[in-house]
Order: structure tokens, then C-alpha cells, then sequence
């Protein structure tokens, strides 16, 4: 009985391997392994985020066009023609060829004909393009470092979401691997029960094990579904398109260094902070622009007018040209509102330059010591797995001496299976928290 027994238990380890190796082989034949880079380069081509955010750009570098067109010459053209009815005309002048009396017949007007072309070209106008071009200028640098800080924060997803892909198909695999454990334990335990070696709640556990192990794989099933979803969107594939993590990319930790040069590096290189000291400067030149009111405008001016009254009058050739002057008095006492508006943006933007230096330092430190903490974790985790091991191994000896229970036994093995997930889970949440680090200091690059 004991031979048949060996047999049988071989044969259900034999399946079990055939059916993991194959289930790999499979999943392996149809999926692509992208290594985190490629998963970044990926993510930023495809980025719908990141393409709403050059539109910022494209309408910032309109705003500059629509300022320099405004400098162009202005260039008008109307006509009208009139009709009129047969008016009443007493002319005071007297025509050549009239009576004693000075008296004549008027002319019979019936319509009018004219035509119209003006031309304009500002040459000064209180500053008011000079600084309106250099303010646009700054607002389109800030719209370009918005698209380079979505660009980092859309980076730092990619790596999250290449973590959580890596995450889930370890999971997948261990607890696929123990499944076969445990069916091969009831297998075991179910034959032992029959002759009368186990009680039968022994059996029960054991079943209730390979049950529970069960759900897990399901579990983990769908979370490796869920995240080759997302995964698939942000680097814009088709969906359901299977993709494998590189191990290799979460082997290589570097030194965390210290937290006070991570801040000055955040202070030089993020882009959120370098684009409100740019908004600034934008508003102290709006403070200009608002100024220029107080300013007369002058510009070039040239028209030509061409009038045809039948019967009465015909004017080909009206010509005019000189230099028009400009000066809006009421500007004295209704640009207040604006030059304070632009003011209150000054200060809003030193107000939030303050609030963003806290929230730098805080992120900083934040990211700095998860990391440091992650390290560490992996540490804890590689010896946690040497133990867990371990003690499988002896609790498995002294089951099989009749030493402790099956309850003993089982905790063991799932202890063993987690320390193993927890592990493979901090090596890629510490690149993760690297990765978040260099984020929050501008230099995820």
C-alpha cells in the first residue's frame, strides 16, 4: 500500500509540474517583456495626459503671434452706395449763369456713391506691446515646464504600474506553486485518511487549505488581468495584450545619499517651482502692461476717399496721411481695478512659492525616508524568507515524527509562501520609492 501510495504521490507532483511548466510556457509564447525603459519611452509617446499639455504650449505660442499681428498695420476698406429721394436744395452760393435774381434750378440728386480706405500703424502705444510680448513670453516657458513636470509625474505612474505588472505575476507564480503543494498534501493526507493513518480533520485542514490557496490564485489571477489592463492603456496597446515585467529592472538599488542635497537638487530642477518663479515675473510685467494706459498712443495714419454724386460732384482722388495722437483720459481713473488685479497676482504667486517650498521639503523628506525604508525592508524580508524556509523545513520534520500538529504544519507553508511574495514585493516597491524620490526632486530624467 505504501508503494502504491509513493506512486500516486508522484504521479500528482508529475501533473502538477506539467501543468505549471505549461500554463508558463503558454503565457510566456504569447507575452512581451518590456524592461522599465521601454515601458517609460512607451508611456510618454502615447500619453494622452502629456498631449493635452502641449496644447498649453501651442496656445501660449499663439498668444505671442496674436501680440505681434496686433503690431501690424491696421488696413480698412468700405464702400456704400445710396439712394435718395428728390430733396429739397437751397444753395446759398450762387452759380455762374443764373438770373438777375441770383436764382436757379437746383440739381436733381438721386444717388451717392463712395469708397473708402484707411490705414494705420502703431509706433507707440505706451509700452503696452513691448511688455504684453515679454509677459506672453514667460507664461509659454511656465506652460512648457507644466508639460516637463506632467511628463515626470507620468513617468513616475509608468514605474508604479511596471511594479504592480511585476507584482502580480510573482504572486500568480508562487501561489500557483503552492497549490501544487497543497494538492499533492491532500493527495497525500486522502490516503492516509483511508487507512486509517490521518483523522479525518486532519484532512479537513488540508482540504480547507488547498481551498483557501485556491481563492488566492484567483485573486491573483484577476490582479494580474487588472493590472495588464492598465498597463496596456498607458503605453498604448491593444487590450488584453500580454505583457512580462524584466526582473532584472528591480535587481539595482543606489545609495540614497543624503536628504539635504535631494532638497537642493529639488530647489534646481522642479519644474512646478521653476514655473511659478516664471508666473512671477509674468506678473510684475503685467504691472507694466497695465501702466501703458496712463500712456497716449501714437500711430501713422493714411486714408483715401473717393466720392461720385451724379450731376453734382465727383472726387477720384481724396488722399490724406499723417500722425494720429491718442490720449484716453478716463484711463486716470479707471485702470485702478487693473493695475491692482495684476498686483493681487504678484502676490498670490510669492504666497504660493512659500507654500510650495513646504511642500517640497515635506515630499523631499517623505520620499527620502521611504526609501531608505523600503531598503531596509528587503533586508528584513530576504532573511524572513531564509527563516520561513527553515522552519517549514523542521516543522515538517517534526510532523512527520508525530512532534506538532497539522495546524503547525499548514501555518508553516503559508508563512513560507508569504515571505516569499513579501519579498519579491519590496524589491519593486524600493524602485518604486527610488523612482519617487528622484520625482520629487526634479529628477526623474
Amino acid at each position: 500500500m505504501n508503494t502504491t501510495f509513493k506512486i500516486k504521490r508522484m504521479v500528482y507532483a508529475a501533473a502538477g509540474v506539467i501543468w505549471v511548466a505549461a500554463a508558463t510556457h503558454s503565457f510566456a509564447q504569447t507575452a512581451r517583456t518590456l524592461t522599465l525603459e521601454e515601458a517609460i519611452e512607451m508611456s510618454l509617446k502615447n500619453s494622452k495626459q502629456l498631449k493635452l499639455s502641449q496644447t498649453n504650449v501651442d496656445l501660449a505660442g499663439l498668444s505671442i503671434r496674436q501680440i505681434r499681428e496686433n503690431q501690424l498695420p491696421n488696413l480698412s476698406i468700405s464702400g456704400s452706395y445710396l439712394r435718395v429721394n428728390t430733396p429739397n436744395i437751397d444753395l446759398k452760393i450762387k452759380q455762374s449763369g443764373n438770373d438777375s435774381t441770383g436764382g436757379g434750378a437746383a440739381p436733381a440728386v438721386h444717388q451717392a456713391m463712395y469708397g473708402m480706405a484707411s490705414a494705420s500703424l502703431p509706433i507707440f502705444s505706451g509700452f503696452r506691446f513691448k511688455y504684453g510680448l515679454e509677459s506672453a513670453h514667460y507664461l509659454e516657458q511656465a506652460a512648457k515646464l507644466d508639460v516637463e513636470n506632467d511628463r515626470d509625474a507620468i513617468i513616475q505612474n509608468t514605474v508604479a504600474a511596471y511594479s504592480n505588472l511585476y507584482k502580480a505575476k510573482k504572486s500568480l507564480d508562487l501561489v500557483s506553486e503552492n497549490l501544487l503543494r497543497e494538492r499533492e498534501r491532500v493527495a497525500e493526507f486522502t490516503n492516509r485518511e483511508k487507512n486509517g493513518m490521518l483523522a479525518r480533520n486532519d484532512l479537513m485542514k488540508a482540504k480547507l487549505q488547498e481551498s483557501n490557496v485556491e481563492l488566492a490564485l484567483l485573486n491573483a489571477e484577476n490582479d494580474l488581468k487588472i493590472t495588464t489592463i492598465n498597463m496596456d492603456l498607458m503605453l498604448g496597446l491593444p487590450e488584453n495584450t500580454a505583457v512580462l515585467a524584466d526582473s532584472a529592472s528591480f535587481i539595482q538599488l543606489k545609495e540614497e545619499g543624503s536628504v539635504d542635497q535631494w532638497e537642493q537638487n529639488a530647489l534646481a530642477h522642479r519644474k512646478d517651482f521653476a514655473a511659478n518663479g516664471i508666473r512671477q515675473k509674468a506678473a510684475v510685467t503685467d504691472i507694466k502692461v497695465a501702466k501703458a494706459d496712463f500712456y497716449p498712443s501714437v500711430a501713422l495714419t493714411a486714408g483715401y476717399v473717393a466720392l461720385n454724386i451724379p450731376g453734382v460732384a465727383m472726387i477720384p482722388n481724396a488722399v490724406n496721411a499723417g500722425i494720429g495722437v491718442k490720449y484716453d483720459i478716463a484711463s486716470l481713473w479707471k485702470s485702478g481695478a487693473k493695475m491692482e488685479q495684476a498686483k493681487t497676482w504678484v502676490y498670490q504667486l510669492k504666497t504660493n512659492e512659500e507654500i510650495l517650498l513646504d511642500r517640497i521639503h515635506l515630499e523631499v523628506n517623505t520620499a527620502y525616508f521611504n526609501y531608505v525604508l523600503s531598503k531596509r525592508k528587503i533586508d528584513v524580508y530576504a532573511k524572513a524568507v531564509e527563516q520561513a524556509s527553515e522552519n517549514y523545513r523542521i516543522t515538517k520534520n517534526k510532523y512527520d515524527n508525530s512532534l506538532v500538529t497539522t495546524t503547525d504544519l499548514l501555518d508553516a507553508d503559508v508563512a513560507q509562501v508569504q515571505s516569499q511574495i513579501n519579498y519579491e514585493a519590496a524589491k519593486a516597491d524600493a524602485i518604486v520609492a527610488y523612482k519617487k524620490l528622484e520625482q520629487t526632486a526634479g529628477m526623474i530624467n
